[in-house]
């Protein structure tokens, strides 16, 4: 049986087309409206000045910039994990969420579901967001424990119960959904969990898109051998610990917007492009990616259970990629610091068609670094459910490369 959606449901209004959603409205007027005093006090020496209500606003903010219509929902994933022969670490009052956010698009469309990175949150495909939605119906998901999904206690004690907690909590997301044959897309750690998740259920994934896809070094540790400077050992506790970027921002308290805009700048300042954000996209983006990386320690902690210090897996993929039942698409930017080579390993054992595709002028986040190529490169990946006119599609457009 499907299972209830929505705690909160809100619509986005498409730029000129459609009317602002009742729960957009009211959280603007709440937002603006007059607080008591000592409400304002606790905010002003509040040590994180954030809140699931900041998420909330930055989210809507950030999409705000788009000009195609969505729909956003907090989808109800109940009690779990429900794997068996796992033992249930999690509180079962936690309320479990996956925030999601559905883009208006043609009745018949095939769909597109993107998971985002370690640490990271759906809205940073907001650059892609408009033209992926003119072919796909795109839903774009926070995984949980991150962005604006619940973030229940994280308990996980090794690699097998926290792979559980992102592959089961995603199914159960999909059968709430009522989704099957869909094209999934996953980024850097969003590539390991949907990589995982269609070895365990190939049957609902139609095509697979990896981007920039972590999981696929040695499972051997490589620093333990190189460990020998006291800054790499203590560089390597800290990360056995659990201690990850996230924690120096919230330690950083009322000073932490202002590391996380300084590096916002950097990353996202300019492109290889020659492109750059608006003052308005990058004020939003340095927002919601503040706002989302603060909230509750949850999701994060998984770091140490699946990786060694960096991206070096502990269960690698390529163990796997004989048990490939799904055609894949690898996709990474021309200066990814993923190297593409270890997909080229483990292509060598799949038996399923693969093909692995190279982004211009991009690095490790491809889709903001030159978005139309890695546009491009999606609608090649998944020619054969979309609808085209002549021969668009058939080759490789201009400017990609294949590996």
């Amino acid at each position: 049986m499907r299972r209830a959606a929505a705690v909160t449901r809100s619509m986005a209004s498409a730029v000129g087309t459609r009317e602002a959603s009742t729960a957009t409205a009211e959280a603007a007027a709440s937002s603006s409206a007059p607080r008591p005093a000592g409400s304002r006090w606790r905010r002003a020496l509040r040590w994180m000045p954030t809140s699931t209500d900041h998420i909330v606003l930055a989210e809507k903010r950030l999409l705000s910039t788009l000009k195609t219509g969505y729909v956003q929902e907090h989808i109800n994933i109940g009690p779990a994990p429900p794997t068996p022969g796992l033992k249930a670490r999690s509180s079962r009052d936690e309320p479990r969420f996956i925030n999601t956010v559905t883009f208006d698009s043609k009745e018949d469309a095939p769909t597109l579901v993107l998971v985002h990175g370690f640490g990271a949150s759906q809205g940073l495909f907001f650059r892609n967001f408009d033209a992926l939605a003119k072919r796909f119906r795109v839903i774009a998901i926070d995984q949980l424990g991150w962005g604006g999904s619940s973030r229940p206690k994280f308990t996980c004690k090794n690699t097998e119960e926290t792979e559980a907690w992102f592959v089961d909590s995603f199914e159960e997301w999909r059968k709430a959904k009522n989704l099957s044959n869909f094209i999934l897309l996953g980024h850097s750690f969003g590539g390991y969990v949907v990589a995982r998740y269609a070895l365990k259920h190939p049957e609902h994934v139609q095509h697979l898109i990896l981007v920039s896809p972590v999981g696929f070094s040695p499972e051997a540790d490589p620093t333990a051998a190189s460990l020998t400077k006291f800054r790499a050992k203590l560089a390597h506790h800290l990360w056995e610990y659990n201690f990850t970027a996230q924690k120096i921002v919230r330690g950083l308290g009322p000073c932490g917007p202002a590391l996380v805009r300084a590096y916002t700048t950097a990353r996202f300042g300019s492109f290889p492009t020659g492109e750059s954000l608006t003052k308005q996209e990058s004020s939003f983006l340095t927002d919601y990616i503040y706002h989302t990386i603060v909230a509750k320690a949850s999701g994060e902690l998984c770091q140490n259970y699946l990786f060694y210090m960096g991206p070096f897996t502990r269960k690698s993929l390529l163990q796997s990629a004989s048990d490939w039942k799904v055609p894949t698409t690898f996709i990474y930017g021309q200066d990814d610091w993923v190297d593409y080579q270890l997909a080229q390993q483990a292509c060598k054992d799949m038996k399923i068609p693969y093909e692995i595709i190279r982004v211009p002028q991009a690095g490790h986040f491809a889709f903001m670094d030159n978005p139309s190529a890695f546009e491009s490169a999606v609608f090649y990946a998944s020619q054969d459910f979309l609808s085209r006119d002549s021969e668009e599609g058939l080759s490789l457009p201009d400017g990609l490369t294949f590996a």
